[in-house]
């Protein structure tokens, strides 16, 4: 659900390889660390990855796990991370979705309410993508 959200699913290498804005980089060694301009208002971010950390979090995130790579089964521990920070696995696992979100919103600007000014998407399409992913909602 969270790489259909960021625009990653479906590119590249299933979304780990994508930098925010679309394009590709090639080898999981580090964070690719591109600067890309996202609009006239001249925001700028260097998200990348399935699930488009910021550089400076992919750093923390890096050193605390230990993570060894850029690799998607290190790009998935870090995510779960985030999402155990925002207090939010229990949610996910319990089939809260919407409970989920909210809480994980700060850390993703696609969710509702994260309030980056940039594109968010609904509660009704991220239900429909989780349970595409085999998640279950509990009403």
């Amino acid at each position: 659900m969270l790489k259909r959200s960021e625009g990653t699913y479906g590119h590249g290498d299933d979304g780990y390889n994508v930098i925010v804005g679309g394009e590709l980089f090639h080898g999981y060694a580090d964070h690719p660390r591109v600067l890309v301009t996202l609009n006239n208002k001249g925001l700028k971010s260097t998200a990348a990855g399935a699930y488009q950390f910021l550089a400076s979090t992919w750093d923390d995130l890096k050193r605390k796990l230990n993570l060894p790579d850029f690799s998607p089964k290190s790009q998935d521990i870090a995510a779960q991370e985030l999402i155990r920070e925002r207090h939010a696995l229990a949610d996910v696992a319990d089939g809260r979705l919407a409970e989920a979100i909210a809480k994980c919103a700060p850390t993703w600007a696609s969710l509702p309410g994260a309030g980056y000014d940039q594109p968010e998407h609904t509660m009704a399409q991220l239900r429909d993508w989780y349970e595409a992913a085999g998640g279950i909602v509990e009403d």
